[in-house]
């Protein structure tokens, strides 16, 4: 895990009142990391000077992804230009793209013969596309040298950028994830740099632009939503035709991030479950511990059949 200390990794959140973490339930507790399988993954990682998501920002899974060599890659540097109230990215001004990162990525993917890859980033509100010919040139080089791996992608807003979202998606990522967080009631004070409405026109916009792409964006709860708050966001992505919703419980990373409000129950999980059923998704990953890529390979696996049946009953 990184060494950085908190008050040089958050420092926008050095003044913030302290909120005691609270001690995790049973339901959502993890056995530290300490197989071969995860040793390797972190080698390869290290060798090639990338960053991961599952280390940044401090994910419970990262002992079971990489012992599995799954890892999702984090580009354009580990410097985040926002302060969400929930991540533990570090934040601050980002040091200028490494031209050599999408090489780097695609030669990390073909080392450990990935059949799926998530690739995902920091804000980078600095650049011009908010990097979005980053992520296509990454995408480029990781078909060029793993043909057969798919690709998904969980991207940033971009600020709403000019040509961004169409740059990304015409390198032809599988899945187009974009996280929607939370309810939009809790924006001001969770995720005050980005907008709601935002979020939610970029993942219209990408199916527009290519309906035969999947979309995918994953939802937080714990920090003070109301269950019909939750119903009310599905109901929006639908409008939206994104394919794919994750629901998983928020974790607070240090005191200075934003307090847990409660530690929602498995079985309101499942209920969550239901409910997205119900309105239409593709597929619905609803549990404590999930995550956007958690268990994304054998999930993309189970959305392209869910598809394919669809299809059928429509033509039939």
């Amino acid at each position: 895990m990184t060494s950085v200390p908190e008050r040089l990794r958050h420092p926008e959140k050095r003044n913030n009142p302290d909120n005691p973490i609270q001690r995790k339930p049973d339901w959502i507790r993890v056995k530290a990391p300490t197989s071969k399988q995860y040793s390797e993954t972190r080698d390869i990682v290290r060798e090639n000077g990338l960053h991961t998501v599952c280390e940044e920002a401090g994910c419970p899974n990262i002992g079971e992804c990489w012992a599995k060599k799954h890892a999702t890659f984090m580009i354009m540097g580990d410097t985040c230009t926002r302060a969400c109230a929930f991540c533990n990215v570090a934040t601050g001004q980002p040091n200028p793209l490494d031209p050599m990162e999408p090489v780097n990525v695609a030669a990390a993917v073909a080392k450990l013969g990935l059949e799926h890859v998530v690739i995902t980033s920091v804000d980078r509100d600095d650049l011009a596309d908010g990097g979005a010919e980053h992520f296509a040139q990454v995408i480029g080089y990781i078909r060029e040298m793993s043909p057969g791996t798919t690709i998904e992608i969980l991207t940033p807003d971009f600020m709403n950028k000019d040509g961004a979202i169409e740059t990304v998606v015409e390198a032809r990522p599988d899945v187009f994830n974009h996280n929607i967080e939370t309810v939009p009631r809790l924006y001001p004070t969770i995720r005050p740099g980005a907008r709601y409405f935002t979020s939610l026109e970029l993942l219209s916009r990408v199916k527009k632009l290519d309906p035969t792409l999947f979309t995918k964006s994953g939802l937080m709860v714990g920090l003070g939503e109301e269950k019909q708050e939750v119903a009310q966001v599905m109901d929006d992505l639908r409008a939206a035709d994104v394919d794919f919703i994750t629901i998983g419980q928020y974790l607070q990373p240090t005191p200075k991030h934003a307090a847990i409000d409660r530690f929602v129950t498995p079985d309101e999980f499942d209920s969550y479950a239901t409910l997205a059923r119900g309105k239409g998704f593709l597929m619905v990953a609803s549990s404590p511990l999930t995550r956007s890529s958690y268990h994304a390979g054998d999930d993309f696996r189970r959305l392209r059949e869910a598809r394919a049946v669809q299809s059928a009953v429509s033509a039939g």
